[in-house]
């Protein structure tokens, strides 16, 4: 008789190979694998090629656009109300409304305007996303994000002047150097604010951000495979 067995999709074999990669790079550093949240970054890819993830017990993905955010997901949510989406993308002031409605977390608070949109968003539909401020370790000019020493001043305004509870951090580290560095930079901003949470590490060193004390992980092409360029 024919084989029966139906072969796990590709997508999920890749996922259960980062899942192993997250437990064993969190214990060689004594640190708990469940410590380590895997943020799967399903940007660009279309709703088909999430829903076997999703049904595989996936439950934490990210997004770059909320416009592409809000057409695949409310189906997808319908597979798992308990998913998680986070915004790992640039965020226009003009669609705090629709983020904050949309996403559980906003790891892409760059900028005065964004945190005062969000407030204002946030007090006025009683949606309260967690939110992370992006640090632009490498202060890259192109790059969005908090130049690290105005991190400090930033999250004091956006706590006791916005009133808003910041849960973290997240850093996208420049791709021509060294991401330790980077990393130990973010941890230390996090430390002396009291913020326990660390967006930091993608599919090429997720490993390296776990042992410098990442809790959550952006992992997308180790995972979907390459994405076609925008």
């Amino acid at each position: 008789m024919p084989d029966q067995t139906t072969a796990p999709h590709p997508a999920v074999e890749r996922l259960r190979d980062i899942e192993g990669r997250i437990a064993r790079a969190a214990r060689d550093c004594g640190r708990d694998p469940a410590a380590v949240t895997l943020v799967a970054v399903s940007k660009t890819f279309p709703a088909e090629e999430i829903a076997p993830l999703v049904r595989a017990g996936q439950r934490v993905f990210g997004e770059n656009r909320v416009q592409e955010a809000k057409a695949k997901w409310p189906g997808l949510r319908s597979l798992a109300p308990d998913v998680s989406l986070h915004l790992i993308g640039p965020l226009q002031s003009n669609k705090a409304r629709e983020a904050v409605e949309l996403f559980d977390v906003i790891e892409t608070v760059d900028r005065l305007t964004v945190a005062e949109a969000l407030a204002a968003e946030m007090a006025r539909s009683g949606h309260k996303p967690a939110l992370y401020v992006q640090v632009n370790t490498g202060a890259e000019p192109q790059k969005a994000g908090v130049l690290p020493e105005e991190a400090d001043g930033f999250l004091a305004t956006c706590r006791d002047s916005l009133g808003l509870a910041i849960a973290g951090l997240m850093c996208i580290p420049p791709v021509d150097q060294q991401v330790s560095p980077h990393f130990a930079l973010l941890a230390s901003i996090a430390a002396r604010n009291g913020l326990a949470t660390l967006s930091m590490g993608m599919s090429g060193d997720f490993e390296l951000g776990i042992q410098l004390g990442a809790t959550h992980v952006r992992v997308g092409s180790a995972i979907f495979g390459h994405r076609d360029a925008p």
